[in-house]
């Protein structure tokens, strides 16, 4: 009886130990292009702790949407605009309650970083002039945030029809960013914090932020994840401490 009383223990620990290993998975988060280098840095902060280090996946936030109602085994999504988290809750494929937009950004056009052009960005502004024969690079206006925001604001201040022949439409901001990085695109329409962390390209001018919809960023938890630290994670990235990280790499906290 001794012995089955061990044999039973040691099974119970066993299973114990499972439970608080399962427990332990780091999170998987599928998050928006613009944040690879602040998200990296606060998953590393996170990692610091103690934590073990989240694993990210970067992409349009369109993309990853998809991915996520193709069944994508993931814990925490993260999107560079509202519809598409919209998206996502409107399939019962996150928590709600655990929903919040933490995060802003500005659109910006750039150009690459030996560049001297100069322009003014106002209603009617000569973009197509500016351009000449060259391409506009951006993220793919149809889909992705980063494309749609910069479609919105041109079509409102009246020159979208002037340009939308030469668009370069690339699959995630930071694809669009790397054409012009190559001098592939005289200019391209790229989120402020693209352009700072790039030094191949430099700001030409800020678009207004009434052109557009406000540039938020909302999170929330996924059903279908399977970490125990996909909350504490979240938690810290939306608390002021993971914030500020944010806020060194050129983003507004909400």
């Amino acid at each position: 009886m001794f012995r089955e009383t061990l044999i039973g223990l040691a099974g119970t620990a066993s299973m114990l130990g499972a439970g608080a290993a399962a427990d332990a998975k780091p999170p998987l988060v599928l998050a928006a292009a613009s944040l690879q280098e602040s998200l990296n840095a606060a998953a590393d902060a996170w990692a610091s702790k103690g934590h073990d280090k989240p694993v990210i996946s970067f992409a349009g936030s369109s993309a990853l949407a998809k991915q996520i109602e193709a069944g994508a085994p993931a814990d925490i999504f993260i999107s560079a605009d509202e519809p598409w988290m919209d998206e996502v809750q409107s399939k019962g494929l996150i928590d709600p309650a655990s929903r919040t937009s933490f995060l802003a950004n500005h659109l910006v056009l750039i150009a690459p970083a030996a560049s001297k052009a100069s322009i003014a960005i106002k209603p009617g502004f000569d973009l197509a002039g500016a351009l000449g024969q060259g391409r506009l690079a951006m993220a793919d206006p149809a889909a992705v945030p980063a494309g749609k925001y910069g479609k919105e604001a041109l079509t409102k201040l009246g020159v979208w029809d002037k340009v939308s022949a030469q668009v370069a439409s690339a699959e995630n901001v930071r694809a669009a960013l790397a054409l012009v990085e190559r001098g592939e695109a005289p200019f391209g329409i790229v989120y402020a914090t693209d352009a700072l962390a790039s030094k191949q390209v430099r700001v030409v001018a800020t678009f207004p932020d009434d052109s557009h919809a406000p540039i938020t960023y909302p999170i929330a938890i996924l059903k279908a994840g399977t970490s125990g630290d996909d909350k504490s994670f979240e938690a810290f990235l939306t608390s002021p401490a993971g914030k500020a990280i944010f806020k060194r790499y050129g983003f507004a906290a909400r």
